[in-house]
């Protein structure tokens, strides 16, 4: 079932992946705040499936999806699967591979990110993800720095490059630039060539500037619309509020997209069950779609992470070459994942929040 075998310095080998049935991680066996998180050993690791691979996790990100999904965010689909772990990213190395993996090798060091709906995530000593999900780290990145990349980047360029699909030339807004998704958005666009422009806190004007906006404004001042005086081709809303929203929809020229975070799929779920959820929700989004295509002349986005094994590469090209990074603020060990959560919670820590795997 499996080509390899557990991997050791010196190329040595300790058995196969058979005998490896439980790993350690930190499980949230109810929704609720930081403490209902429990690092735990001895948590059964599910089998490998032909494309799956199985990574020896050395750091995981903390994503702001995590603590919505610890708080209940997706009960609908998660509330049933409990206890779960949560995570989206991880940086690692290849400790198996399935029988059908056929670009990834036992011992490589390697990044990446699960969909939002995977169902066990990342906050593990051992982390199952999908072939396409993941792909080689470059070697001036640290394991901690790459597994605050992927998820965010593959954020940014699902709304940006598979949905915009921005060219060389374009304007491109992000609001909300400060966050990971906002950073990665402004570094994406500006590689595809596009001129950029970023509303963020003052706090967060150099680095945007250092990821290459052309423009940085500062979300609390009075007249932002004045400000941006630019008709976009592109808007990448990462805040999701109406006052952004409505900011957004009024700064794009006629035929271009807004495209925001914060789309009612899941909440709407969670509120009238899966399916007539996910109709609601459906039905909302048409009708914003053919409300602003009438209004404004505009494409109007719900966007999504998707893995996708093309961008995940040129993220990591990107990243390797210094054109891409997400800033590390602080880091915990993974036993100390709820510190981690109050940490990211409490807004006070400036850039990524990553737990260190022993």
């Amino acid at each position: 079932m499996f080509r390899s075998v557990e991997a050791l310095p010196a190329q040595a080998c300790i058995g196969s992946f058979r005998g490896l049935s439980t790993c350690t991680a930190v499980l949230v066996r109810r929704f609720g705040g930081p403490e209902v998180m429990e690092y735990r050993n001895g948590v059964a690791l599910p089998d490998l499936g032909p494309n799956d691979v199985l990574v020896r996790a050395r750091a995981v990100s903390v994503n702001p999806l995590d603590i919505r999904m610890r708080g209940g965010y997706g009960k609908s689909l998660f509330q049933p699967l409990l206890p779960i772990v949560l995570g989206r990213d991880v940086s690692g190395e290849i400790s198996a591979v399935g029988s059908g993996v056929r670009q990834l090798q036992v011992g490589q060091e390697v990044f990446g990110a699960l969909h939002p709906t995977a169902i066990r995530g990342t906050y593990s000593n051992y982390a199952i993800l999908a072939e396409e999900q993941l792909t080689a780290k470059p070697a001036s990145l640290s394991h901690v720095d790459a597994a605050a990349i992927p998820f965010a980047a593959l954020t940014a360029w699902r709304a940006l490059r598979s949905t915009a699909r921005i060219q060389n030339g374009q304007k491109v807004l992000v609001i909300g630039g400060g966050g990971a998704v906002g950073l990665a958005a402004t570094y994406l666009a500006k590689a595809a060539g596009c001129h950029v422009s970023v509303t963020c806190g003052k706090k967060s004007v150099e680095r945007v500037m250092e990821a290459g906006a052309q423009q940085a404004v500062d979300y609390t001042s009075e007249n932002i619309r004045e400000q941006l005086k630019d008709r976009f081709d592109a808007v990448l809303d990462t805040i999701g509020m109406p006052e952004t929203e409505s900011l957004g929809i009024n700064v794009l020229r006629k035929g271009g997209h807004y495209l925001t975070l914060q789309g009612e799929i899941v909440s709407m779920a969670d509120k009238y069950g899966l399916l007539a959820g996910g109709a609601a929700a459906a039905a909302k989004l048409v009708q914003k779609q053919v409300q602003y295509k009438q209004s404004h002349g505009i494409e109007y986005w719900w966007t999504v992470m998707r893995t996708d094994a093309e961008a995940l590469e040129e993220i990591a090209r990107l990243a390797k070459e210094g054109s891409l990074k997400v800033p590390v603020g602080k880091t915990f060990p993974l036993a100390e994942a709820a510190e981690a959560h109050k940490a990211r919670e409490g807004k006070k820590t400036v850039g990524k929040v990553v737990l260190e795997v022993e």
